[in-house]
């Protein structure tokens, strides 16, 4: 069998990163591409009659190896996600040269979100994370939508604390629809907030990580750091504050529009959710798909939507979010309420 040179490397040391431990990353690459790339020693080949009989995807494997390859050599130090990210994106492009600019030009000027208490830097990791936090410097609401495992509200957690850390605001609120995922709240001991915080597990991991668990469990005894169920917010005005509501695709439209009118000065709303993962009743609108329709036009408002690119989970979950959406789309066309599959 005939091999085709796609990739030839300069020294030892690029080669064994661009390889990674026990060739992990060529195992990466080639699952994605769903071909066979064969190693030897200071190159990569692929069989010739790829080239032949696929010109299509051999320019397109090539392209994604130099890319990879021209970031390695820059200094960056690329991660299985980070391998996976790069390839989707490349995958769907139509212009190769645009995603190539894109890719490398956010990988060398990666943004900082926030140093945790551990010092450890919390980063954006895909192109939509960073238009998310983009977003979030200019604007006052922000509607962030997509699937699980894309970093919408770990995000969003990530950047209010470091705004409170700033002082910029005196307070985050953070705070999501009491609406069942196919459980029963009643049947939770304790009062609305105490049957919600399960829900909110998530979120609390996220403090403790950001800031530690002790400084948290002051700030919220303090009142700086608020969790609580969204009838919570009825009545209020929210200055001074970074207010996230979580899960979103659960409420209502009344409640979306109560919760958005709480808006005081100087603050920020960031409002997350997946119109895909429903759980109001039949025929109920959800909420946040009628508000990012109604004020996508308005100065001040960003709506982010993420994708199964944007994926930060085993690249088996970005498959399995591929499958429902495909019938998802079945569904919609077929005039079917989204509430009533998922």
């Amino acid at each position: 069998m005939a091999f085709q040179t796609i990739l030839q490397f300069e020294n030892i040391d690029i080669e064994k990163k661009f390889l990674g431990p026990n060739n992990r990353n060529m195992q990466v690459i080639s699952s994605q591409l769903n071909i066979k790339l064969n190693h030897i020693s200071g190159f990569i080949t692929i069989d010739k009659e790829l080239q032949e009989n696929n010109l299509e995807l051999f320019l397109k494997t090539k392209r994604i190896l130099e890319t990879i390859f021209w970031l390695i050599k820059n200094g960056i130090n690329l991660e299985e996600r980070d391998l996976v990210h790069i390839i989707m994106l490349f995958k769907d492009s139509i212009n190769e040269d645009i995603i190539d600019d894109q890719i490398k030009n956010f990988y060398l000027n990666k943004k900082i979100i926030l140093n945790t208490f551990e010092s450890k830097q919390i980063i954006v990791r895909t192109l939509t994370q960073k238009l998310y936090i983009d977003a979030l410097d200019v604007a006052n609401i922000i509607f962030v939508t997509g699937p699980a495992g894309t970093g919408k509200t770990y995000l969003a957690v990530a950047y209010a604390v470091n705004c409170l850390k700033k002082n910029t605001i005196k307070k985050i609120i953070i705070t999501r629809p009491a609406v069942e995922a196919g459980e029963k709240l009643g049947f939770l001991p304790g009062d609305l907030k105490e049957k919600v915080d399960p829900y909110l597990i998530p979120i609390y991991d996220a403090l403790y990580e950001f800031m530690g668990k002790e400084t948290i469990d002051k700030l919220i005894e303090k009142g700086v750091i608020e969790i609580a169920p969204l009838a919570y917010m009825r009545g209020r005005t929210l200055d001074n504050a970074f207010i996230i509501l979580d899960e979103a695709q659960n409420t209502t439209t009344k409640q979306m529009k109560m919760f958005i009118t709480r808006l005081g000065f100087h603050s920020k709303m960031v409002i997350t959710g997946d119109i895909t993962q429903v759980d109001l009743p039949h025929q109920v609108q959800s909420g946040l798909f009628e508000s990012t329709q109604i004020l996508k036009d308005i100065e001040g408002i960003k709506h982010i939507q993420f994708t199964k690119y944007d994926v930060m989970r085993h690249p088996l979950v970005s498959k399995i979010i591929e499958r429902y959406e495909e019938v998802y789309d079945k569904k919609q066309c077929s005039g079917q309420s989204n509430s009533s599959w998922f």
